[in-house]
C-alpha cells in the first residue's frame, strides 16, 4: 500500500477534540467554535433522547457547557459529530490499543480516524510519505474496500508504536501543575478538584 500513517498535532487548548475532527473532515483546525454550535443545537433540539440521565447534568445547562472554550469534548460530541457529518469515527486510544467508532450503526459508507492519548486528540492521516506537507494527507477513507482494512492495519500498528514508546498519559498517576497558581496535583481527580475549589483550568503536564 503507497503512503504512510501520520498523527497530525492539534493545539492543546481545550478545543483539540473539534479541531481533530475538523481537520479530518474538512482539512480545517479551527472548527471547534463552529462545531460546539453544532453539538448544543443537536442537544437542545432533542431533549427527551439528550436526558440528564444520558448527559450527566441538564439538557439546557449541558449546552450551555459545551460551547464554552474552555470545556472538553468526549464519546457524546463524536457521537453526534459522526452523525453531522455522516461518517464514521475511529478514536484510536494509545494507552489500551483500542479502537471506539462512533456511527458505526449507520451503515455510513466513509471514516477519518482519531488519536487519543489519555487527555488530548490529535488528527490520523495518510500521507505519501513521512514529512510530506498536509495538503497531500488523505483522512477519509472509505469503509468497506480491501485498502481500508489495510489503513486499519496501518493505523492500529502506528498506536502499538505509539504505546511503545509511551506516547500517552496515564491519567490516573500523571502529575499537572496548576498554570495559574503552581500548585502540583497527582491525576484526574485531584486536577479537577483543585478546578472545582479554584477556577483554575490551565494545567501543564510535568514529569
Amino acid at each position: 500500500m503507497e503512503g504512510t500513517v501520520v498523527r497530525r498535532v492539534i493545539p492543546s487548548d481545550n478545543s483539540c477534540l473539534f479541531n481533530a475532527v475538523g481537520y479530518v473532515m474538512d482539512h480545517d483546525k479551527q472548527k471547534a467554535s463552529e462545531l460546539r454550535q453544532v453539538i448544543a443545537a443537536t442537544v437542545c433540539s432533542d431533549p427527551v433522547k439528550y436526558s440528564e440521565a444520558f448527559l450527566g447534568k441538564p439538557n439546557e445547562a449541558y449546552c450551555s457547557w459545551i460551547l464554552d472554550s474552555e470545556k472538553w469534548g468526549g464519546a457524546i460530541e463524536l457521537s453526534i459529530l459522526a452523525d453531522y457529518y455522516g461518517r464514521e469515527i475511529a478514536a484510536y486510544d494509545i494507552q489500551t490499543n483500542r479502537c471506539d467508532l462512533y456511527g458505526q450503526d449507520r451503515n455510513f459508507s466513509e471514516r477519518v480516524m482519531l488519536l487519543y492519548d489519555g487527555l488530548h486528540y490529535d488528527a490520523l492521516a495518510m500521507s505519501p510519505s513521512e514529512g510530506a506537507p498536509e495538503e497531500f494527507d488523505q483522512t477519509v477513507f472509505s469503509v468497506r474496500n480491501d485498502r481500508t482494512i489495510g489503513i486499519e492495519g496501518l493505523a492500529q500498528n502506528f498506536v502499538k508504536s505509539q504505546h511503545r514508546q509511551r506516547k500517552f498519559t496515564d491519567t490516573g498517576n500523571f502529575t499537572l501543575r496548576c498554570g495559574v497558581c503552581q500548585i502540583g496535583v497527582k491525576g484526574q481527580k485531584e486536577a479537577m478538584e483543585h478546578a472545582k475549589t479554584t477556577g483554575h483550568v490551565n494545567f501543564q503536564e510535568y514529569k
